[in-house]
């Protein structure tokens, strides 16, 4: 495997992702048509239509570019087994230690999760992921806050998302 970062995605995500791109790479012509007929109204140092067709342009393609490494490296598959056990794609309840309240998000890529809905996603690479990774339910983890001190985190249910 390359350096780049392998990211799970179910095949539902995969399209919706694969889709964008497509959207985006077919609005290329627009955008460079914007350039082109804001470019023959003159001066370009005061032409804001200019800059902000320029500017959609770079932003369109960085996104063009992410989703393009992004799909390369993806690994579509199911959602993961309903097993108990922390995993790309399951919605996590955790209890930190010394708080009373249960929280719930998803161990996923920002890219999976869809960024719709109340949920957080926290990414398996984040030091929270990376301490609940392979965590079974009833398990205590922890992980190091960015001050330097120590997190306890206990797992209280992982299931698959259906997002």
């Amino acid at each position: 495997m390359s350096d780049t970062q392998v990211t799970w995605l179910t095949q539902e995500a995969y399209n919706r992702l694969k889709h964008e791109l497509d959207e985006l790479i077919e609005n290329r012509p627009v955008i460079a048509q914007k350039i082109n007929t804001s470019r023959e109204e003159g001066d370009l140092k005061e032409n804001g239509g200019y800059h902000a067709a320029r500017e959609e342009q770079g932003q369109q393609e960085a996104r063009i570019r992410h989703l393009q490494e992004l799909l390369r490296g993806a690994k579509v598959g199911e959602a993961p087994a309903n097993d108990g056990i922390a995993e790309p794609g399951m919605v996590l309840t955790v209890r930190y230690d010394g708080d009373d309240e249960e929280e719930q998000f998803l161990l996923a890529t920002r890219e999976e999760g869809g960024g719709e809905g109340a949920l957080e996603v926290y990414s398996p690479e984040s030091p929270l992921g990376r301490a609940l990774l392979g965590a079974k339910e009833g398990e205590t983890r922890e992980y190091e806050l960015p001050n330097g001190k120590t997190q306890k985190v206990t797992l209280h249910k992982a299931v698959p998302y259906s997002g």
